[in-house]
């Protein structure tokens, strides 16, 4: 045992100082967990269902960041005491061999004052080099390398639930102030469903088709592109473009319903898309260590990889604008005139692949990724220093710190009121257009229809096999009541 009492082992720690702190390392720990708890049981008692979504994410990231600390804690020995030659480790480097420290310079910094974790991650980190350079080796990874990249992967698991919740919560009361529209639209319908409606409806005097409408031909395509992407910087969504999208929605899947709440529908539809996105899946896993494999010295990846987000951002934002276009070219090219009011058809053709789901895995993706770029920088910020070699330079930080603002502001505001009033233009309905208690009795519902067939069948089965059983008793029996006449026919 070492003086002073640090180097001392658990065996030779004072044991009201084991107790000590293990009552505080509970208290705060309970303390969490009953504030998730409780803050669970008022979000879903205000109904709150996309935040109370979000705080099931968080449980399940902590659950994750728990598990990957106890085995970073438990397998931290023997990963430090890989041993590999030591050119192995010259290669693919964040920073330059030259603009690393010196090793006086280091151990200065670990004995710093106040640095008593520092020192003892240096006594261990030495014990690891000395076993490998007993070997002509060095240790493959660092403790404090280890330590560091725990933290990175706790950063970024936050800092991307965080800025989950902040777009959907924007973005939910950016989609809830078209509630006024629903409510003025369903008023018009009132009024004017107790009147004589106009038996005619000149098409290209629409609001939806003047507004959408940009020509026939191949100008026209090329227009409706680039109208579609200057149109989700402004004005993403109108009220003709909401009044036309929500007819053609009642009109296809619930046209017996004229008084359908469509604005309630879509809010349903996005707070269960929310459940995925707020989420990091394996694939997102995957890119976190491309990036960490890419994030080389001299290749300026963290800058470049920017763009990735922002560039997908505004071909989505594009893409659903442009849904919209078509909507209106394949009403305004067919008819110049109809009876009753113009109607739209919602179709899965009019998204990439037929497949509207892919929208929502790009808007996961361009989520994670921009939060992975804030997470990387504060990360380094806090860990290494604004003048880290990581960091790189200021011309390369300012551009990747303003793309992240520009995709979360576009995002919130433009992109997922957009994703959620589009695509309930695809061919099929999401079951949020059922109230959750309705959507409960329809489960039963069929599963009680599926007892029932699968008793109806047992049953019947069971009285094919009694009444074949009978007959063959039957015949027995009446072959033994039978006297058979004598072979002589006496």
């Amino acid at each position: 045992m070492s003086g002073g009492g640090e180097g001392s082992t658990l065996e030779f720690t004072p044991t009201w100082v084991v107790a000590a702190v293990c009552t505080v390392i509970v208290a705060i720990s309970l303390a969490a967990e009953r504030f998730l708890h409780f803050l669970g049981k008022y979000l879903k008692k205000k109904n709150q269902k996309p935040l109370y979504e979000a705080l099931q994410k968080v449980k399940e990231e902590l659950m994750l960041l728990g598990f990957i600390s106890l085995l970073l804690t438990v397998l931290q020995g023997s990963i430090v005491k890989i041993c590999v030659p030591e050119d192995v480790v010259m290669h693919l480097l964040p920073c330059s061999l030259s603009e690393a420290p010196s090793s006086s310079a280091n151990e200065t910094a670990h004995a710093s004052p106040g640095s008593e974790h520092h020192r003892r991650l240096l006594a261990e980190e030495a014990a690891a080099a000395g076993y490998c350079s007993a070997k002509h080796k060095v240790p493959l990874l660092s403790l404090e390398a280890l330590h560091h990249l725990h933290i990175f992967i706790f950063v970024l698991a936050i800092v991307h639930v965080t800025f989950s919740l902040l777009t959907v919560v924007f973005g939910g009361a950016k989609i809830r102030q078209w509630k006024h529209w629903e409510d003025s639209i369903a008023k018009d319908n009132y009024e004017t469903g107790r009147v004589l409606k106009p038996p005619v409806t000149h098409v290209h005097q629409h609001d939806f088709i003047k507004d959408r409408f940009v020509g026939m031909g191949k100008r026209s395509a090329i227009s409706g592109w680039l109208h579609s992407f200057f149109k989700q910087f402004y004005g993403s969504v109108s009220k003709s473009d909401y009044a036309a999208l929500r007819l053609g929605f009642i009109m296809t899947h619930c046209k017996q319903n004229k008084k359908f709440n469509f604005h309630k529908y879509m809010i349903r539809a996005l707070e269960d898309d929310f459940k995925t996105v707020v989420g990091i899946s394996w694939y997102l896993w995957v890119f976190v260590v491309i990036f960490l494999l890419l994030n080389v010295n001299g290749w300026h990846t963290y800058f470049w990889i920017a763009f990735v987000p922002f560039i997908l951002l505004l071909a989505v934002g594009t893409k659903l604008e442009h849904v919209i276009i078509q909507l209106a070219h394949e009403v305004a090219e067919k008819h110049v005139a109809i009876e009753g009011e113009l109607v739209v058809t919602p179709s899965d053709e009019h998204f990439w692949f037929n497949r509207p789901q892919i929208v929502l895995f790009l808007i996961h993706f361009i989520l994670f990724q921009n939060a992975f770029e804030i997470a990387f920088f504060f990360w380094i910020l806090v860990q290494y220093g604004f003048d880290s070699c990581i960091m790189g330079q200021v011309g390369f930080i300012v551009p990747r710190l303003v793309i992240g603002v520009i995709i979360q502001v576009l995002c919130s505001y433009s992109t997922l009121p957009l994703y959620a009033l589009v695509t309930q233009m695809g061919t099929h309905f999401k079951k949020s257009i059922f109230d959750e208690h309705i959507q409960v009795g329809l489960i039963g519902w069929a599963e009680k229809v599926k007892r029932k067939k699968g008793l109806k069948a047992a049953t019947e089965s069971s009285n094919q096999g009694s009444s074949t059983e009978g007959s063959t008793v039957g015949l027995q029996m009446s072959g033994i009541g039978r006297k058979e006449p004598p072979a002589n026919g006496a």
